[in-house]
């Protein structure tokens, strides 16, 4: 099924559930007039201020399906793979808003799997998991990539990187190697 059909799929039933509610429940007492009217702000108070990025509680929970393209899950089920879906990790660290989805043919015993990830993060929180992994014997690349010793890297990509960690702006993702990192949808992005 699609991302548009289920987005449009779990809309109707909201907002079919929605009406069956209104239909059961009382007409609404009137509200009282107002006594007194309503003061007007001071410059002391803040104004809202729209962002350009979303944030967790704005975005869709992420799903093993949504974080990759919709080429890539076919490929995946014409090869009979599934997700084990879990929270997202680094080192001892978890992220429970996060997802961390090892996709592979869980009817027979295999190491062929790939590793997909996606957490939203504070910068604080980017920071822990960046000194964790460096502590861990990991490698930096560049200020956004965080990358496996390559001495234990046991399947590369055609660069030579196996795990890797992007960290951006409020998120960091995780592949089981560096190009697989491209294949990523984020979440509100």
């Amino acid at each position: 099924m699609t991302r548009r059909i289920r987005s449009s799929l779990g809309a109707a039933l909201l907002v079919a559930g929605a009406l069956s509610l209104a239909a059961c429940s009382s007409p609404a007492a009137p509200e009282p007039a107002a006594s007194t009217p309503a003061s007007e702000p001071d410059a002391s108070t803040p104004t809202p201020v729209a962002t350009s990025e979303p944030t967790a509680g704005t975005i869709d929970a992420a799903t093993c399906e949504s974080l990759l393209p919709d080429d890539v899950i076919a490929d995946f089920a014409k090869a009979k793979w599934t997700a084990k879906e879990d929270v997202f990790r680094v080192g001892s660290l978890t992220f429970p808003e996060g997802i961390q989805c090892v996709w592979g043919d869980y009817s027979v015993a295999s190491d062929h799997v790939q590793v997909f990830g996606w957490a939203p993060v504070s910068d604080t929180e980017a920071q822990t998991a960046r000194s964790e992994l460096l502590a861990s014997g990991w490698t930096s690349v560049g200020d956004e990539y965080i990358t496996e010793n390559k001495a234990n890297v046991l399947n590369p990509d055609s660069d030579g990187y196996g795990m890797t960690y992007q960290f951006g702006d409020g998120w960091m993702t995780l592949a089981d190697t560096k190009q697989g990192l491209l294949l990523i949808e984020r979440p509100g992005s």
